[in-house]
Formats: C-alpha cells, structure tokens, sequence
C-alpha cells in the first residue's frame, strides 16, 4: 500500500477508481467543502471512511498532503495491447506517448498530465532505469495518471510491435538529422517518443525510429526541458489531428 496526497490526486484517484483503498485519513478543523467535500463524497460511495487526523501525522506521509491522504494500492499498470484497444473502442487511430529513461517525477507527471489532456491513449515507460509512477508522480500529475493506462516495456520491442500495427513512430531529437514539424506527419497512427532530459533517446531507441522531429528555437538556450518540448509536441499532434477527441478549452 501507498499513499495518495494533495486534494486533486486523491479525488481523481478515486474518481478513477482503478485502485484498492483502504483508508482516508483528513487533517483535524478541515471544513469539508469544495474539493475536500467532493473526496468525502467519493469515498463514502466507495465504503471508505474519514479518519480525522492530527496534522503533524499528515506532515509525516507527505509533504504538501492538503490536509488529506489516501492509502491505496500500487499503481495498475496496462499493456499495449490495451492501448490499441482502447483507439480502436473510440473509433480513433492509436496516439501514444513513449519516454525513454526519463528521471525526474516532476517531467513524468507533466508528461502524463498532458498526455491525458490531449487524449492520449496511452503512455509506455522502460522496465528499468527510469521514474515510475509513484505517490510523487500521481501529484505532480494532479492526478491524471490514475485515468491513464501506462505500460512498463522494453521500448525497442515496443516500437516494432508498433510498427506492425502501422503506427508511424516520430522521436522528439534536437539532432541535425531532425525535421521541422512542417516536415512530419503527426497525424493518423502516431507514437511520439520523448528521451532523458540529459542524455535524450537511447541509440537503439532513436534508429527505431521512423522519423526524428525537432521543435524550432530562435532564442538563445540550446534546448528545451523534456516535459516542456514533449508537451509542444503533444499539442502538436493533436493539432494536426484537428483537435479530435473531445475538444475542452480551459478558461
């Protein structure tokens, strides 16, 4: 077991409702409105209960808990093969986000938030050498993990698995072999790779590739951080797709 803090990870978490619970542990005083009264409501449908809980037990979970913790089950993580699926239920050609050996909690939980922003089907991470998705993660990704299916796999056997469903794979490289996006299909079936924030992709995993793709600069610094240049190049795709899948602008 784990725990889940912060107001939205724990609320889409249970929104989700993809894990185990087991208990709801709430800050002492805590008025439960907005939010808070919305995971009250979520767990009480679920048979959870609400501990009331002395902060400085809360302080000791977690950092930044918002007054709320969750204890969970570990994380379900999916296959490809559910990923396909799930394109092929929704009538649409697969989208999936790859990242190869990324570090840093932070970029995995942006990446995952926008992947799931954009519609992304699914995203596949390596089997080693890399963040997963722990408590950290699932808050730096306010929670948008727990409606993702992401998937643990050799990257290199995922890409030609990939190819033989006729998905095009595009890798996000600032190298002088890469094109400019008006220079690459990001439409239809699509993989979009996105390597380490220090080294990028992996030699095996860049040749994989189908196409490399660079995202143009005119300012002064060399390169973008990984979240950042895979979440342009997320809404790149979904811009070449026509903004399909559900179009919900945030005001």
């Amino acid at each position: 077991m784990e725990w889940l803090t912060g107001r939205n990870p724990v609320y889409e978490a249970l929104r989700a409702n993809r894990r185990v619970f087991t208990r709801l542990r709430v800050a002492e005083g805590a008025q439960a409105k907005g939010r808070l009264a919305e995971i009250l409501d979520l767990a009480g449908a679920r048979g959870i209960k609400s501990e009331p809980t002395p902060r400085p037990l809360l302080d000791r979970i977690a950092d930044h808990h918002q007054g709320v913790a969750l204890e969970a089950g570990s994380y379900p993580y999916s296959g490809l093969l559910d990923m396909l699926a799930l394109a092929a239920e929704r009538g649409e050609p697969p989208f999936i986000l790859l990242l190869d050996t990324l570090q840093d909690p932070q970029n995995l939980g942006t990446l995952l938030r926008t992947a799931e922003a954009v519609g992304a089907q699914g995203v596949v991470i390596p089997l080693a050498h890399t963040a997963s998705i722990t408590p950290a993660v699932v808050s730096a990704s306010s929670g948008a993990s727990e409606h993702l299916l992401v998937a643990q796999a050799n990257l290199a056997q995922t890409i030609q698995a990939l190819k033989e469903n006729d998905v095009w794979v595009v890798g996000l490289d600032g190298g002088s072999e890469s094109q400019p996006p008006e220079r690459v299909r990001l439409d239809g079936a699509l993989a979009l790779v996105v390597g380490n924030e220090g080294e990028g992709m992996r030699r095996l995993v860049r040749e994989s590739c189908d196409i490399l793709l660079a995202l143009p600069m005119r300012g002064e610094i060399e390169s973008l951080n990984a979240a950042v240049a895979g979440s342009v190049a997320l809404y790149l795709a979904w811009q070449a797709r026509k903004w399909e899948t559900g179009q919900r602008v945030n005001e």
